[in-house]
């Protein structure tokens, strides 16, 4: 009996995306990051291989999003601990808690600015942004 796998045809590679959709999901996954992590990390799965300047900001739009979610995981981690300590621990918590906010409107803010820059013609790069990817 045969392998039923083998006899199978490969894929072929996906089609290089035409300028204009390079540009499209390029400003998409800036704009994506407005909901952390998610959208800029599918649009750099599915469309890095398939045009340069996808690949470019889609990568700077998922590193910037890996940092923004890493800093409200343990924004939010630290001010639960604090939570439990009386007064002075609520009151860190609470800053810490205006702090998360800080970051979500930083996020919202360089999303938006990145999003209309790329869309524009132009290229973005975060700043304070470690870059986890290459």
């Amino acid at each position: 009996m045969s392998d039923p796998t083998a006899s199978q045809p490969a894929q072929p590679p996906a089609a290089p995306l035409s300028a204009e959709d390079d540009k499209l999901w390029a400003s998409l996954s800036h704009f994506g990051n407005i909901i952390p992590l998610v959208p800029a990390l599918v649009i750099h799965l599915v469309f890095k291989d398939r045009g340069p300047r996808v690949r470019q900001e889609s990568t700077e739009a998922l590193n910037w999003t890996i940092n923004v979610t890493a800093a409200i995981v343990v924004l939010n981690i630290l001010s639960a601990i604090l939570g439990f300590v009386p007064f002075v621990g609520w009151i860190l918590a609470l800053l810490l808690g205006l702090v998360l906010w800080a970051v979500v409107i930083v996020n919202l803010v360089f999303a938006i600015i990145g999003g209309v820059r790329v869309n524009g013609g132009g290229s973005y790069r975060y700043p304070v942004n470690y870059r986890w990817i290459k």
